[in-house]
């Protein structure tokens, strides 16, 4: 397959050039150098893309728990794919992340680091996980947004409830909320629930029906992920759920 594409041949060339490197110029080094980096960086990220089919297809029942008549339900990329970066440190706001993730905070002094994680044994459904530590933080919150398909939004209606289900380790009882965010034309209609946990599962549910959303003109929905005012602590977040279903009629 190698030789197929070539690379086995630009291989053999970088083989055969660095038996002599002294023959080499500096220019040709440095060349050399950056096309080596390049190409390990894309065999990097082709190797993350094939242990996440390989993870997918290991384990084909998802582990989401869905409510009668559920339309649509989602664990979002950062939960089950491998991302590069693994780990970032000194997060910076905004700080975007693969997946559709983008993390905000409000801190001037920070020293956090986030990185992604193998779930443990113990969580079903997720393959991944994201940890963050924080040592310093002057600052009031620390959001991850995630942007949700346009699936979540085909046939959306206010007769619908979207609920959030997370699974969380949180080494001090930090309060999480959750913010709906759905763009209908030039308005965006929010909602924010606090979730509220047992043991290490919260949960938080939107009620469609008291939202004023224009059904037809709905554009863009994401979600903000909040954790109030983290310091000296660790929050594994080691599931999310988002999921949307009808009301029931009563």
């Amino acid at each position: 397959m190698f030789g197929g594409f070539g690379l086995g041949q630009t291989l053999k060339r970088w083989q055969r050039a660095l038996k002599m490197p002294k023959g080499l110029s500096a220019g040709e080094l440095r060349r050399m150098n950056s096309d080596i980096r390049g190409m390990r960086d894309r065999l990097d990220d082709m190797a993350a893309q094939a242990r996440s089919e390989l993870l997918a297809r290991a384990t084909p029942d998802d582990g989401i728990d869905r409510p009668d008549q559920c339309d649509w339900a989602i664990r979002p990329a950062p939960w089950q794919t491998e991302m590069r970066p693994r780990g970032i440190v000194g997060v910076g706001s905004p700080e975007k992340m693969q997946g559709g993730v983008t993390v905000f905070h409000d801190a001037t002094q920070s020293d956090m680091s986030l990185r992604q994680e193998r779930a443990p044994a113990r969580i079903g459904g997720a393959h991944f996980g994201l940890v963050l530590e924080v040592y310093r933080f002057d600052g009031s919150f620390l959001s991850f947004v995630q942007d949700l398909p346009q699936a979540a939004l085909a046939d959306l209606t206010r007769n619908h409830f979207i609920s959030v289900k997370l699974v969380a380790d949180r080494e001090q009882p930090v309060e999480i909320y959750v913010r709906l965010n759905i763009q209908h034309g030039p308005n965006v209609e929010q909602m924010v629930r606090q979730l509220e946990f047992e043991g290490e599962t919260g949960k938080a549910e939107f009620d469609l029906a008291y939202s004023k959303i224009n059904e037809k003109r709905l554009e863009k929905a994401w979600l903000d992920l909040i954790v109030e005012g983290p310091n000296m602590t660790r929050v594994a977040l080691w599931d999310m759920v988002i999921l949307r279903a009808p009301r029931a009629d009563i």
